[in-house]
């Protein structure tokens, strides 16, 4: 392992050091460290992975902590693309430890199929810097298979998941039939009779799943060995880290608007990718959060279903999907794309506290000559100020929008704020405004080099 791993592995919690050190409350002493935390503010691909591998040059420790393979976060380094799903996307700093947390759900063949895909494009030691919970629940082929069956049963009704088990994982987790990774590297004739049992569960419930029970034992008995270098008590590991002046960044999946409580439910994902999902996917308490970045793409986009009250069905619509890019790294699918929705960015700052935004891909605007931004909704006539639980209510809101004018030249080579054409400033700082958080950063173009540091 690396330096800092052992470093941190030196420390021997197990017998109780890291608990020995309290005040007369019975609390644990103060921390060194504060965690900072990288959050989707939309709903997805706003650009979170590249912000993450800015920040994780400073960073420790890298972690994710919700969500699966359902992710997706691109990196470019060199003009060369990295696509991350399961990995922190802090994985390409040779010098930081990636954790996946408790709160993730892992299907590990996608797992070493991305490490191995990653390593092709030169990702190097990350046999030394990589750390799993043992507290992760794990994907099966035969969750992935459930949710492609889920979704068929739905018809013209579906919510457009990933396909990738991830809700169907989070569901036997739920009912308390799921398989953790401590349960895989334990007594393998106990994981046997578990797998086992949840698979004649799911074939009772699910009667076209197709389970061959001897041969994924077999492979899942070769998973065992594959992953069991990786494998520790995350918790006790990231509270040694923490308490020994290490720095620790966080990585959001997905995005607030598709959180299950807070996004637009029924068309969200099945884990909490909001602020306490943080809390509850690392085992953190809440007074070690320090900095909560939100990332914010200049223009809204969402995949799949679902009401979208700032959608373009037109030109610009189809502009900014073309020059965006706006293609799911996932899902592959065509992203929807809209103007700039504050009522949205409004609501998920509420949730999450935003300390600081990431303003990505303001370079996709740089041919309009003019940009609207949605600032209220109305509905039934009446400006409402909340932000509609329902969705029926939220496909049925009117946007009143402010527009902007333009800059019409290129800013893909801007490395300063104050280098931007003045409109541009102006568009910034209309939404910095708004929202009342400091835009720090700002995105013009894919790689590393291309982020504005405002303040």
């Amino acid at each position: 392992m690396s330096s800092l791993n052992g470093e941190i592995s030196n420390i021997n919690y197990t017998n109780g050091e890291l608990l020995r050190n309290r005040d007369r409350s019975g609390s644990v002493s103060s921390y060194v460290s504060k965690v900072q935390v990288v959050l989707g503010a939309q709903w997805g691909d706003e650009g979170k992975g590249k912000v993450v591998d800015m920040l994780s040059g400073n960073a420790d420790i890298v972690c994710r902590c919700q969500g699966g393979n359902n992710a997706g976060h691109t990196v470019v380094v060199d003009g060369k693309e990295f696509d991350f799903h399961l990995l922190p996307s802090g994985i390409i700093n040779e010098k930081s430890i990636s954790i996946i947390g408790n709160g993730v759900v892992v299907h590990l063949p996608g797992l070493f199929e991305e490490l191995a895909k990653n390593e092709a494009k030169g990702l190097s030691d990350w046999q030394n810097r990589l750390i799993v919970s043992d507290r992760a629940h794990l994907v099966f082929d035969f969750h992935q298979q459930v949710d492609g069956l889920q979704e068929a049963e739905k018809g013209g009704k579906s919510l457009g998941t990933t396909k990738k088990g991830i809700g169907p994982a989070y569901s036997s987790k739920a009912t308390r039939n799921g398989i953790r990774v401590g349960d895989l590297l334990g007594d393998f004739n106990t994981f046997s009779d578990k797998f086992r049992s949840i698979v004649a569960t799911h074939q009772r419930l699910f009667p076209g799943c197709a389970v061959d029970v001897d041969s994924e034992l077999s492979r899942y008995a070769q998973y065992a060995e594959k992953l069991r270098p990786y494998v520790k008590d995350t918790i006790f590991y990231l509270h040694s880290a923490l308490r020994n002046g290490k720095t620790v960044l966080v990585e959001g999946a997905n995005a607030a608007m598709l959180d299950i409580d807070f996004g637009t439910y029924p068309y969200v994902t099945s884990s909490n990718c909001s602020i306490g999902g943080v809390l509850t996917g690392l085992g953190l308490p809440p007074k070690v959060i320090g900095e909560v970045i939100g990332v914010v793409k200049a223009y809204t986009t969402r995949v799949g279903d679902g009401p979208f009250p700032t959608e373009l069905k037109d030109d610009i619509g189809d502009l900014l999907q073309t020059r965006g890019g706006e293609i799911g790294v996932t899902t592959k699918r065509k992203r929807r794309c809209g103007w700039l929705d504050l009522p949205v960015l409004r609501y998920t700052s509420l949730v999450n506290g935003y300390s600081a935004i990431c303003l990505t891909k303001l370079d996709i605007l740089d041919t309009l000559p003019s940009i609207k931004i949605g600032i209220n909704y109305k509905l039934h006539n009446k400006t409402i100020y909340n932000f509609p639980g329902s969705i029926s209510d939220l496909a049925h809101v009117e946007v009143e929008y402010v527009t902007l004018p333009g800059w019409l030249q290129s800013t893909a080579n801007v490395r300063d704020f104050r280098d931007l054409p003045e409109a541009a400033q102006n568009y910034v700082r209309f939404i910095e405004k708004d929202l009342d958080v400091p835009i720090k950063w700002i995105g013009v173009g894919k790689g590393r080099e291309s982020i504005i540091k405002v303040y």
